[in-house]
């Protein structure tokens, strides 16, 4: 079984999102995805996030693909961190070959994540092209740390079969909805 692994506020989970996994669904060859709707992101503010079942609910009404399964393990375990998660789950899914999958936005960050060498070497990894990053995630400090072990796009069908640290950017078709914009139009158009 081969399968991505999503995680985010998906504060709101939007088109954008269900875009980035049917791409990795096709591209990598995944059997499935799992959305990780996190109780909330450690480097983001807290403020404007809505509950976690709430954010569930939409992200199941957004996915609209049996292939994609949305989840809030990271509360049921009291996860705050990809790190301890992507253990949790590595460790009681032995014979399950997971991916983590990102947009290139996140890419341009993961040196913040905690312990984000260790996720590298946890499962490999999957980066979407996002309008904005196609050239500055690339050359993000943690795309720099991990350079020598970024595969050639031609080898997405294997990323899963291969032992971490492995890591691909992913072009094609790219989104720009933003669920930080989504907020801020419905923010801007409340009575």
């Amino acid at each position: 079984m081969r399968i991505g692994l999503y995680g985010g506020s998906f504060n709101p989970a939007h088109e954008g999102h269900r875009h980035v996994c049917l791409t990795a669904l096709r591209r990598l060859r995944l059997d499935r995805i799992w959305w990780l709707v996190t109780p909330g992101n450690p480097l983001k503010d807290r403020g404007d996030l809505a509950p976690l079942d709430e954010r569930a609910e939409r992200a199941r009404a957004v996915a609209r693909d049996p292939r994609i399964t949305v989840t809030t393990v990271e509360a049921e375990i009291g996860s705050r961190f990809t790190r301890d998660t992507l253990r949790f789950l590595v460790g009681r899914r032995p014979g399950i070959r997971f991916v983590w999958i990102m947009g290139a936005d996140s890419l341009a960050t993961f040196h913040r994540w905690k312990g984000f060498g260790d996720i590298a070497a946890l499962v490999p990894i999957a980066v979407i092209d996002r309008p904005g990053f196609t050239l500055a995630a690339p050359a993000a400090r943690a795309a720099s740390v991990l350079a020598r072990y970024r595969v050639p796009e031609r080898e997405a069908p294997r990323l899963a079969s291969m032992t971490p640290p492995a890591w691909i950017y992913l072009h094609g078709p790219r989104s720009d909805l933003s669920s930080t914009a989504i907020r801020r139009n419905a923010r801007a158009n409340a009575p």
